[in-house]
């Protein structure tokens, strides 16, 4: 009875407390099929919990639809001529949202010592947040007064500003944190252009218009449009499919492998059966889908992999432009130009480095020493479910040369954890920037970030491969910087550790009702400025 009583208890509030966004049709609504863990912008490891908390929170800077680094809660920056110190001048009408911590219908007026307290908690053990590295290089927080706070970093860092725009980088109270403690993760409180509402786990979240938030359009209305935000958990992609086309959800990104054929045509575009209700977004994305192989000879089992005209055979004998065709309906771009995505916006990969060639793939075996293959063992491919398609595609490849492939389907906690420990001789895997600068990608193979302490599934290392990745970071010359990065890219494409397989796009299907939709290489949701109609 109990049992009973709570559920009807628990649609009374939810028809109660979003009846009247209902009502006026100012509500954006989509699910998150994967659910949300956090709240809490210091665990904002995963891109759904980025796309709350980005609702919520802010941070001093953001990148704006150019991938430009613009101020948010600064209103401006200066850096020192060393280009280790960067001081930050804030905004003054910036508030903490009105909550249970600030009972006063305005909030509290955000000041430096938030910042400095907010980043100082990344760093704080007992805090065990995954993103205390973007503050690596930091030597030290000072705070001048109210309106000015300075880093001051350790060594010379280009990419310092973009780490700034990450969600990890958001401002915090410390009188919420030291009221909800670790429910701070469902009890947030921001100065976001959306505040928390009420959230039940795993059924809905809801967030209400900030209506005190800072920013304004260019013609003085005060943002965001909307009224609320809902997010459902339907964890069944078919139900988000559904809710899409009929319109129960505004937005869905990217498209299921189960009804891709249903939505796109064989060239990604959308189908025309739905043109009248839906409309397409789509830009290259900060992600690299890559084939690795762990190079490590005390933890490598198939001694041929060790061979890099083995790896570059391998390589060679996959049609990607075809692969990306037949099963991706070309809603990715064949990763033939580096490991570096082209959605950082840089000229690093023009150039073709990664070819379809059987002929010479099999002069490499040859050269190796495997000629037609033979003498090669089996080789393992370890993937999750929703690749298995794509690995049984190259199995079919490598069998044009002589070469036979198992696929491994593993679970998904099993396949992170035996990648981590250098367990998976080859592994399909990704990767994510956290931020544009290209030498977030370069760090996937550079020797101190072995893992499971870094992005290095491979164990690659190579002396002149890190002083290159150490350089680029230092590098703020545009010349010098693709210099920097085509070597890598060079020494990449020789060595093989990883082939690049394709560069992803982010996709976002969107409801006619809906405007003023951004889409961005690095697939951040930002509501501020959507309007439904």
């Amino acid at each position: 009875m109990a049992k009973i009583n709570y559920f009807i208890l628990l649609s009374l509030l939810l028809v109660g407390c979003f009846s009247k966004q209902q009502d006026n049709q100012n509500v954006f609504l989509y699910n998150e099929s994967n659910g949300i863990t956090s709240l809490d912008p210091a665990f904002a490891r995963d891109l759904e919990i980025m796309w709350a908390t980005n609702q919520l929170f802010d941070g001093l800077v953001e990148l704006n639809d150019s991938m430009q680094i613009v101020p948010l809660i600064a209103k401006a920056w200066q850096v020192s001529d060393d280009k280790k110190t960067y001081t930050f001048t804030l905004r003054n009408d910036v508030y903490f949202h009105d909550s249970e911590v600030f009972q006063n219908g305005k909030g509290r007026l955000l000041i430096a010592q938030d910042i400095a307290y907010s980043l100082n908690r990344l760093k704080d053990p007992t805090t065990a947040s995954p993103g205390k590295w973007i503050l690596d290089k930091v030597q030290s927080i000072e705070v001048s007064n109210d309106s000015t706070i300075a880093f001051v970093l350790s060594e010379k860092f280009e990419p310092f500003l973009g780490l700034l725009c990450t969600q990890y980088a958001n401002v915090v109270p410390h009188e919420a944190i030291e009221k909800y403690g670790s429910e701070f993760r469902n009890h947030p409180v921001g100065t976001g252009p959306f505040q928390f509402a009420f959230w039940y786990e795993n059924i809905a979240l809801v967030f209400h218009k900030n209506k005190n938030y800072f920013q304004f359009d260019e013609h003085g209305n005060r943002l965001p449009y909307l009224d609320a935000v809902k997010i459902d958990f339907a964890k069944d992609m078919s139900a988000e499919y559904q809710g899409l086309i009929q319109g129960k959800y505004d937005f869905m990104s990217g498209v299921h492998n189960a009804f891709k054929d249903e939505l796109l045509d064989p060239n990604g575009n959308l189908s025309s059966a739905y043109s009248a209700s839906i409309y397409l977004q789509k830009t290259p994305f900060i992600k690299t889908d890559y084939l690795g192989f762990v190079v490590d000879p005390s933890l490598q089992a198939n001694k041929a992999l060790l061979d890099k005209r083995v790896r570059q055979a391998l390589n060679l004998a996959i049609n990607k432009n075809e692969m990306v065709k037949h099963l991706r309906n070309n809603t990715v771009i064949p990763g033939n130009n580096g490991f570096c995505s082209p959605a950082v916006g840089f000229e690093i990969n023009e150039q073709v480095r990664y070819s379809y060639n059987l002929s010479k793939a099999k002069e490499l075996l040859v050269e190796a020493g495997y000629a037609d293959g033979k003498g090669i063992p089996t080789i393992v491919v370890s993937t999750t479910s929703d690749y298995t398609d794509l690995i049984e595609y190259i199995q079919h490849a490598w069998q044009a040369i002589g070469v036979t492939c198992e696929v491994q389907q593993l679970q998904g906690s099993a396949f992170r954890e035996s990648a981590a420990k250098c367990q998976l001789a080859v592994f399909r895997k990704s990767w994510l920037a956290d931020y544009t600068h290209p030498e977030n990608f370069y760090s996937v193979f550079s020797t101190n970030y072995f893992t499971p302490n870094g992005p290095n599934y491979t164990h690659f290392t190579s002396k002149m491969y890190d002083q290159q990745y150490n350089a680029i970071g230092n590098t703020s010359n545009p010349d010098s910087l693709l210099q920097l990065a085509n070597q890598l890219e060079t020494m990449l494409s020789d060595e093989m550790p990883v082939i690049p397989l394709y560069y992803d796009q982010v996709m976002h299907f969107i409801r006619k009702e809906i405007s003023n939709f951004p889409t961005n290489a690095t697939n951040m949701l930002d509501l501020r400025r959507v309007k439904k109609s």
